[in-house]
């Protein structure tokens, strides 16, 4: 179909003499692209209903009414007769039927999914819809939104054998090689604190002095409880002997510590049995990119660009019916972001009837339905579309770092604007990098990391951790849920530099801040059990990235929205 514009509807309106202004007609071009109507089409439907309602005047008050029954309309098509519809050269297909068959709302039907899906009362009644909870810099302009059709470029910053592009065997994996994995990444962050701070070299942790040394460590537990003040051991790397010391931090003025975190400490060890830390130096993280002139050029926008996030689930918990998404693309359309980055899990493998497999569709058909609804859904928006998969995403490979999902039946215009990311993955929009993982690092790093005397809350601490240990999961061990193969976390799970824009979408309280120049944003869930969660959107004015040789970072302000 082919794209409908402003001037299309009035032009239609005015063949019915309907009297609008541009706030109606704007509203009748959402509905044009949530209902893949044309202008002609979206017309005669409001004549219908204006004319059986005594002429109604066309208002945004009463647009909202027809909107509904539209969406009424659409429901009925998809929850009644399964009979396939008899298409003859006598009773041919109309072309309205085909528009309405391509709605998201048809292809995520409960009935297809679940002989006893019905849709959640809870988040129909959800309150504070579009409310903003939190919000970051300020918005140059009259309101968020995007252009459409943007030429910005999206792509994998990393690529050929840098990127995971792909499935790969696992469960193959050594104790040696997770122990050589994890000690060249002590060895890796030490040179750089070495280096950074001019030590002269580290000492054996363990090794009996009466004199202040310097050592080199991983922080770790001494017992399989939760890390505390008292159960901290230091881990040394292999070339300073590779031995457990367990450590005093009563005589540190603050600290932060979390199992798997590379530190420097400098302190005694009278007995060889206990180091006593005196003082703990601060991580140092990457640079941020900084692409070549010629690059530069070729990617330069001028105009704001608008990226928009939601993190799954994409159904309340107690039904299947996909409903937040649907009001998800409707969302996409209106504000028509240049880019949306959508994270899993689509199909959740926590979901109460999926785990009871209480499903009529295979779970890739599912999620092939998902795929189809947003794609096609979205696609009178030109939005960019970037799907990062989840392990919770239950016909997903159950590993980290994940592989991207594999979309084979896209077609050539529909895969010029669909990128498939894998978990996790640093990407480039323009010349602005974003870092993206669907693993709930900040709740798993929430549960471990210990602290006192910061003056700093917890959110941003884990923040720049991430960012310090150079990392998207710095935590060791893993929490139970997640499946590391270290041979590749070390090639695809560690950061290469320091992102703009850091998205780290968690079941924690949403939030988005300014970490080391970095901008973190947990954009929420778009589902919170029963009920509505959050989404995050971002405007980017992306100045010039080299200034007589000096990188200027991009304004960049953002907010957290109630769905």
């Amino acid at each position: 179909m082919a794209s409908v514009t402003a001037e299309d509807i009035k032009c239609e309106l005015d063949t019915f003499n309907i009297a609008f202004n541009n706030d109606t007609v704007d509203k009748l071009l959402e509905q044009c692209l949530c209902h893949r109507l044309g202008g002609e089409e979206i017309v005669c439907e409001w004549f219908a209903f204006s004319s059986s309602r005594e002429q109604l005047p066309l208002t945004l008050e009463n647009l909202d009414q027809f909107e509904h029954e539209v969406s009424i309309s659409v429901q009925n098509v998809i929850t009644g007769s399964q009979k396939r519809a008899l298409t003859t050269p006598e009773h041919p297909q109309s072309k309205r039927g085909v528009a309405r068959l391509a709605s998201p709302s048809l292809l995520l039907s409960p009935a297809s999914f679940s002989s006893s899906a019905t849709p959640s009362q809870k988040y129909g009644m959800r309150s504070g819809r579009g409310e903003v909870v939190s919000s970051f810099g300020a918005v140059q302009g009259p309101r968020w939104t995007g252009k459409g059709w943007s030429a910005v470029r999206v792509e994998l910053l990393e690529e050929g054998e840098n990127s995971l592009i792909s499935s790969y065997k696992y469960m193959f994996q050594r104790l040696r090689d997770v122990r050589d994995v994890l000690t060249e990444k002590i060895e890796e962050l030490g040179e750089e604190l070495r280096s950074h701070f001019n030590i002269e070299e580290f000492s054996p942790v363990s090794l009996p002095v009466q004199d202040s040394i310097t050592v080199l460590g991983q922080v770790c537990c001494d017992s399989n409880g939760k890390l505390n003040a008292q159960s901290v051991l230091l881990e040394a790397g292999q070339e300073q002997g590779g031995r457990l010391v367990p450590v005093n931090l009563s005589e540190l003025k603050e600290f932060s510590l979390f199992p798997g975190q590379v530190v420097v400490m400098e302190g005694m060890n009278p007995s060889g049995e206990k180091f006593v830390a005196t003082k703990l130096y601060e991580g140092i993280p990457l640079p941020f990119y900084c692409p070549s002139e010629a690059k530069q050029e070729m990617d330069e926008v001028s105009e704001p660009v608008m990226v928009m996030m939601a993190c799954g689930p994409y159904t309340p918990s107690e039904s299947l019916t996909y409903d937040p998404l649907i009001d998800l693309i409707t969302i996409i359309n209106k504000d028509r972001p240049d880019v949306c980055i959508l994270f899993g899990p689509f199909v959740d493998s926590k979901h109460e009837q999926i785990e009871k497999n209480q499903v009529t569709e295979t779970f890739e058909n599912i999620f092939k339905r998902c795929v189809d609804s947003i794609v096609e859904g979205t696609k009178g928006s030109g939005c960019r579309l970037v799907f990062v998969p989840s392990q919770r995403d239950v016909h997903h490979h159950y590993i980290y770092p994940q592989p991207p999902f594999s979309l084979t039946n896209l077609s050539k215009d529909d895969s010029a604007r669909v990128t498939l990311a894998p978990d996790p993955c640093t990407l480039l929009i323009g010349n602005v990098t974003f870092g993206l993982t669907s693993t709930d690092i900040v709740f798993h790093m929430g549960a471990e990391e210990i602290s006192s005397g910061t003056g700093t809350e917890r959110f941003s601490r884990i923040m720049k951790h991430m960012l310090t240990q150079r990392s998207y999961y710095p935590l060791h061990p893993p929490a139970e849920e997640v499946n590391m193969d270290y041979d590749k976390f070390q090639q695809f799970g560690q950061m290469n530099l320091t992102p703009d824009i850091l998205i780290v979408p968690s079941e924690l309280r949403y939030f988005i801040k300014d970490v080391i120049g970095c901008v973190c944003v947990n954009p929420g869930r778009l589902t919170k059990g029963q009920v509505g969660g959050t989404y995050g959107r971002l405007l980017i004015q992306p100045n010039p990235v080299l200034v007589e040789g000096k990188r200027v970072s991009p304004c960049i302000a953002g907010q957290v929205v109630k769905i």
